[in-house]
């Protein structure tokens, strides 16, 4: 039984709670990445990238590399270079069964983001992996990306967040311990958060790329 009680249902029921997008909400959306969206892209350093599988389960994850690390190939397609990873490839079984995929680029700094939608897909060309090498290393594949929506997204989230105001920021003590979370969402491997942490350790200084 849903914990949830008052449940929007239609569009009529969101836009009598919520309003209509105004003019320039309605507006600011191209098709394609003019020289406006590629100088953000090239300043970019971190992307969120949103899928979901062909039942709809959805999935959220970061890419992030060198500002700029996301290759344009020209105004309806962008590349992201698959660095290692998990091996979980959440994102990737994905698009195999869905294509449609969602992104938001972020500059350090800025509070604006970038949003782009449009179908990705898993690739391997040889010629545009050699493209986006770094540090000695050809990616093996990458998620091709064909733009279908561009758009600015408002600074809203980011200002109420204050997540560029080091003063905000909790202390590095407060902070949570990855480790020990892992460490006990994966109970049954029963590992010690010391095993864990000298695991994640070895992957950040060996395996990045």
């Amino acid at each position: 039984m849903s914990k949830f009680k008052d449940i929007i249902q239609s569009e009529e029921e969101l836009e009598q709670l919520a309003g209509r997008p105004g003019e320039l909400a309605n507006n600011k959306v191209i098709a394609a990445l003019d020289h406006n969206c590629r100088r953000f892209i090239a300043l970019s350093p971190l992307v969120f990238i949103s899928t979901s599988d062909a039942g709809g389960r959805c999935d959220c994850s970061p890419r992030g590399d060198a500002p700029g690390f996301a290759y344009i190939l020209d105004d309806q397609h962008l590349i992201l270079p698959e660095r290692p990873g998990n091996r979980r490839y959440d994102s990737l079984r994905n698009l195999l069964t869905n294509p449609h995929i969602g992104l938001i680029f972020v500059i350090p700094g800025l509070e604006e983001t970038l949003r782009i939608n449009g179908r990705g897909y898993v690739i391997r060309d040889k010629d545009l992996m050699e493209q986006m090498s770094a540090q000695g290393k050809v990616p093996a594949a990458g998620i091709g990306i064909e733009v279908e929506e561009c758009y600015i997204h408002c600074a809203k989230a980011l200002k109420r967040s204050k997540l560029w105001q080091p003063d905000s920021w909790p202390s590095r003590e407060s902070l949570p311990d990855p480790a020990s979370i892992i460490a006990e969402h994966a109970g049954r491997l029963r590992l010690s958060t010391r095993e864990v942490r000298a695991s994640l350790t070895e992957s950040y200084e060996k395996r990045l790329y």
